[in-house]
């Protein structure tokens, strides 16, 4: 897989929203139960039953979306003693929780830095220009359209699964989805893993074409054995979601600069793209 560091695509205005949105995902990464900036301090079975109560009340579960049904026993982040040892005591929940809303919430959740830090890197990336071709309050709704289209369509799929649903995957790729629609011909400085981590700069149609290409492939399971625990599926939706919404908007938009210096080790020739 390439790793995207940078596109060739300058902006008109400063992408407030998306980076507020990156310093939103981060704040509640540190903050979650077991995160950097936990005050609990818990390990082992303390965290762990702590974090499946946190995702419980605010992580998107397809269950609940779908058929609009809270459980009515779920983890209350205390620790409990039974025959068989100790585990996480369930209870009737506290709380009342709007399924919807869960699948805003869920948006700023992430399971560990990688995840985090890979989802943040995309929306850098190429959610600045998309944002600087719709408006700051427009991108925002657009953003939130795509992760609703993603998470519910990976629901309706899997309508009795009761596995937490986490993540900006969905949302991003819409913003991925738009991208290609609106700038197929940007440039964008990639690494690709061969041997050393060689730098690229390959038109946006390539790199992006190839993402959805690997996320439609492993939504049917393809070449992965870990494909229930990775949602391909909302990713897809994400994707082709923003790419309908973002359709409309082509022909008024300016194309990226022509691209200049190497190109693939050669200097890149006037027409070029």
């Amino acid at each position: 897989m390439v790793i995207p560091v940078h596109d060739v695509n300058p902006v008109r205005r400063t992408p407030y929203v998306t980076y507020a949105l990156i310093a939103a995902n981060i704040l509640v990464f540190l903050t979650m139960p077991g995160g950097p900036l936990s005050l609990t301090g818990e390990s082992g079975l303390a965290q762990l039953c702590q974090t499946h109560a946190f995702l419980e009340r605010w992580a998107a579960v397809p269950r609940e979306l779908i058929h609009d049904q809270l459980p009515r026993l779920v983890p209350t982040g205390e620790i409990g003693a039974s025959r068989s040892g100790p585990g996480c005591v369930v209870g009737p929940p506290g709380y009342d929780k709007s399924p919807p809303l869960s699948a805003l919430s869920a948006m700023f959740l992430h399971g560990g830095w990688l995840h985090l830090l890979g989802n943040m890197l995309f929306l850098l990336i190429f959610g600045n220009n998309i944002e600087d071709r719709l408006g700051h309050v427009r991108f925002l709704l657009f953003y939130a359209a795509c992760g609703y289209a993603a998470t519910y369509a990976y629901a309706l799929v899997n309508a009795d699964s009761s596995e937490p649903l986490i993540g900006a995957s969905g949302a991003i790729a819409g913003v991925l989805g738009a991208y290609l629609v609106l700038y197929p011909k940007a440039r964008i400085w990639v690494l690709v893993p061969f041997l050393i981590f060689l730098p690229l700069r390959l038109p946006a149609w390539l790199v992006l074409g190839f993402w959805f290409g690997l996320q439609a492939w492993y939504s049917s399971g393809g070449a992965v054995s870990d494909a229930g625990t990775v949602a391909y599926l909302a990713h897809v939706a994400g994707f082709v979601v923003g790419m309908l919404l973002a359709w409309p908007l082509r022909p008024g938009t300016p194309p990226p600069p022509e691209p200049r210096g190497l190109l693939f080790g050669r200097r890149a020739r006037p027409g070029l793209q």
